[in-house]
């Protein structure tokens, strides 16, 4: 059975290089949605070789 609820899906693209690097899903009703409450990780990056902060985005690629 699929999953219920209220979680979507977002990629989260590096800060620095602009390289979507990783897709997750996030509770919408916990998050604000008016882009104030972007979630932001620090993830690791392959394309820059460190640990950099990592934005949501809804584009998926």
């Amino acid at each position: 059975m699929a999953k219920k609820g209220a979680r979507e899906i977002v990629a989260l693209v590096c800060s620095i290089c602009k390289n979507q690097n990783y897709g997750t899903t996030r509770n919408k009703v916990n998050m604000d949605t008016k882009g104030k409450g972007k979630l932001g990780l620090k993830k690791y990056c392959r394309f820059c070789k460190k640990v950099q902060l990592h934005k949501e985005s809804l584009k998926l690629k």
